[in-house]
């Protein structure tokens, strides 16, 4: 374990045990200390992605475990468009154009490395996590694992969803021709399009998430998201005509209402939350005491009582000089 390539990236792995929690329970480090770790963490989170990439590379043209392609699986809703409404070739196979030398390269490379940062998002989360955490008190890092899973989830549900609605936006899109043009897309412009959908869904779909947190925080409570649901509702779906490439109604709408569903959740776990704390204040008599607002403190001087036993023995001590 010693000379494991892992642990050599680590820069001062020597002194990798004094930074632990048992001999460091602040979590102190100096600046030249942090960067270190920055560069640990990113290097760990990169060797990830490449890895992902990797394994999405070779998956591109071949199929493991009797899975589909992932050509097949990216060329799917370009290829459940109407034949007429699409380039075929004579074979009548569903292919994309390509246009420029090479170009086949770099979608596979980009389609592995995206595909590769979904599947091990795990990874380079806790990495991101494991970062932050020195700064964190200990009730807080215990969400640590809570939160990779919930994110990861989140993300995976939201590019599932959109890759979902592409072929509905792409068909609405395409439908406008009628029967005087066929859609003939360039391998590069495709997958640009499906994985920029992909990853606004999936970003979105944190929402709840950051919400939840910042409401654990004490930075937002519930009845602030109460008395500003109407206008963050209207923001949502602002965002979501500005944010999806295809600019058809149809993803802006599923975005759209996905986002005011996942808001609606989590102000549900806000109140939640905010009711478990008002309990808990109420119970140590702290409710409706403003943390702002100095204590009562009663300034006016008091008497000293002197005890029996404590006068005699002062008697005592000054007879004796």
């Amino acid at each position: 374990m010693e000379g494991s390539p892992l642990r050599r990236l680590n820069p001062f792995r020597r002194d990798r045990r004094r930074w632990g929690r048992r001999h460091n329970p602040d979590g102190t480090m100096t600046l030249v200390d942090h960067l270190y770790e920055l560069r640990y963490r990113l290097g760990l989170a990169t060797l990830a992605i490449v890895a992902g990439g990797i394994l999405g590379f070779w998956w591109f043209s071949h199929s493991p475990f009797g899975l589909p392609t992932l050509s097949t699986f990216v060329t799917g809703p370009y290829c459940s468009l109407p034949a007429e409404m699409r380039f075929s070739p004579e074979d009548g196979q569903c292919q994309l154009m390509q246009t420029k030398p090479f170009e086949v390269f770099m979608i596979r490379l980009k389609v592995g490395l995206s595909l590769g940062a979904v599947l091990l998002s795990p990874v380079w989360l806790y990495q991101v996590w494991a970062f932050i955490t020195p700064g964190l008190y200990t009730k807080e890092r215990k969400f640590a694992g809570t939160f990779v899973a919930l994110a990861s989830v989140l993300f995976t549900v939201g590019a599932a969803l959109a890759y979902f609605v592409v072929p509905e936006g792409l068909a609405f899109m395409v439908g406008f021709g009628g029967d005087a043009f066929f859609t003939a897309l360039t391998g590069g412009e495709y997958i640009n399009f499906v994985l920029l959908m992909l990853i606004i869904f999936g970003v979105s779909f944190e929402l709840p998430l950051i919400l939840v947190m910042l409401n654990r925080a004490g930075l937002v409570s519930f009845d602030q998201l109460r008395s500003w649901w109407r206008g963050i509702v209207f923001v949502l779906f602002i965002f979501a005509a500005l944010a999806t490439p295809g600019q058809d109604p149809i993803s802006m709408i599923v975005l759209a209402a996905a986002l005011s569903v996942l808001f609606g959740i989590a102000m549900l776990l806000c109140r939640s939350h905010d009711r478990s704390k008002a309990r808990k204040l109420e119970q140590q008599g702290l409710q409706g005491l403003d943390p702002d607002e100095a204590s009562d403190i009663d300034h006016r001087p008091s008497s000293l009582d002197v005890t029996p036993s404590a006068a005699s023995s002062s008697t005592e001590h000054e007879d004796a000089t």
